[in-house]
């Protein structure tokens, strides 16, 4: 095995200090401390160290993110946004055999909240940035280095308070790069693919409401609302939208079939069928293929024997790109009448070409550290920080370049207990990115 170049040195370094400190975002102002601006700071004082301009911005005490720029041989070519967040999501230490916050490693695998979640590319890309600010590095186009807080909680302290009031810190970015992809997935004769999130689905928070008379639990009424809200939530966990080839699974899809073998009908309701031949990624590539709806929260009654006048549910939805008319539509149709829906917090889908130059260079850069890979879009299902950027204009990839065996779930990491990743992954992750970044 080849050691590790000074490079790969410095990053796995950056990534266990980050790991160890706790920058925890629970959500809740009252239990959230100062981990992410000690994360933050750590970023600053490197990023000063090798003479980069930084902004540190702390719209709350505890929540601060960081931003710096190098500029580019093309004034004219639109910056490129390498980004990551500096929280991680809460952990229960019980689960846990190694400790969450050690940065251990054992057998070549490192430990911790945050391996995959994603100090592991903060700490690469800080290790890059630093790396070109010393060898005198001048990309091609500006290179904009973000360390955002709270993505874990919907951004609303990082990226999209830095996106609504600094929005000077992006000037001129055309592009962006962060999670939630690039890990690898087999294909047929030993080779890989990468995947690249070219699109994301859009984020609604919905609650259905059924209404009737308040009662004494010894008298059952007609029209109990516990029970009409109940029909309505098994209607709709019951549900299967229908598949939608949006142009990320057009691709996907096509890719697999010719170079893993995937078989694949016109028929939607066995897409699920055939895409559980592909393992781990079936489930992730699954929920990318239509609109989903996830009952998640219920309140009704405070008292066993009364028989409540309201009953609520909570519905966590994502919506394919476009789709939005047609998901309420649906929805109304499934949840039936008698059960209001009231609509609330929306994040809009977003989509990035899947023809852009930008993953012409993913596909170099990884084909030169293996042969044989391609890198193929796919559309999340869930949210990053992209969607903020996406405001401005900013078009936003998932690509985390990472090579891991062929049975290891890099998506299944994400908030896991024991959340781990092997350090040669971590190595191949700094060379990649070190050759995108150069040929941006």
């Amino acid at each position: 095995m080849t050691a590790p170049s000074p490079l790969e040195t410095e990053a796995l370094e950056f990534i266990r200090a980050l790991i160890r400190i706790d920058s925890v975002n629970t959500g809740d102002a009252a239990t959230i401390g100062d981990g992410e601006t000690r994360a933050a700071l750590f970023v600053k004082e490197r990023l000063e160290e090798v003479g980069y301009r930084v902004d540190l911005v702390e719209p709350q005490p505890g929540r601060a993110s960081v931003v710096a720029r190098l500029e580019g041989s093309d004034p004219d070519a639109g910056a490129l946004v390498v980004h990551a967040h500096l929280d991680v999501v809460p952990v229960e230490e019980a689960d846990w055999t190694h400790p969450p916050f050690g940065a251990e490693i054992h057998d070549g695998i490192l430990y911790g909240r945050g391996a995959v979640d994603m100090k592991n590319y903060a700490g690469t890309i800080l290790a890059i940035a630093r790396a070109f600010r010393r060898d005198g590095v001048v990309p091609r186009r500006d290179l904009i280095f973000a360390f955002f807080a709270d993505e874990e909680a919907g951004g609303v302290w990082g990226a999209r308070w830095i996106v609504r009031h600094r929005p000077e810190l992006f000037a001129g970015a055309t592009e962006a790069i962060s999670e939630v992809g690039g890990f690898s997935v087999p294909l047929a004769d030993d080779r890989r693919a990468y995947l690249v999130a070219t699109a994301e689905k859009g984020v609604t928070w919905a609650t259905l409401t059924a209404r009737g008379h308040a009662a004494h639990g010894s008298r059952p009424t007609a029209d109990n609302a516990v029970v009409r809200l109940a029909r309505a939530v098994a209607a709709v966990g019951a549900h299967r939208f229908p598949v939608v080839r949006t142009p990320a699974l057009d691709r996907f899809l096509r890719v697999f079939e010719e170079h893993r073998g995937l078989r694949v009908s016109g028929a939607d309701s066995e897409l699920d069928e055939q895409l559980a031949e592909l393992g781990f990624v079936s489930s992730l590539v699954g929920a990318s293929a239509r609109n989903t709806v996830s009952p998640t929260v219920l309140a009704a009654g405070g008292k066993t024997n009364v028989i409540p006048a309201e009953a609520s549910a909570r519905l966590d939805i994502r919506v394919l790109p476009g789709a939005d008319a047609a998901l309420r539509d649906e929805l109304a149709a499934v949840v039936g009448e008698g059960v209001d829906i009231s609509w609330g917090h929306a994040v809009p889908a977003i989509e990035a070409p899947l023809d852009a130059p930008l993953i012409d260079v993913l596909q170099g850069a990884i084909a030169a550290e293996d042969p044989g890979a391609l890198v193929v879009p796919y559309l999340l299902p869930a949210s990053t920080d992209n969607k903020h950027l996406a405001q401005l204009g900013i078009r936003g990839y998932g690509f985390v370049p990472l090579r891991v065996p062929a049975d290891f779930d890099v998506f299944g990491e994400f908030h896991a207990a024991d959340e781990r990743i092997p350090v040669d992954a971590l190595h191949f992750s700094t060379r990649v990115t070190e050759q995108i970044l150069r040929r941006a």
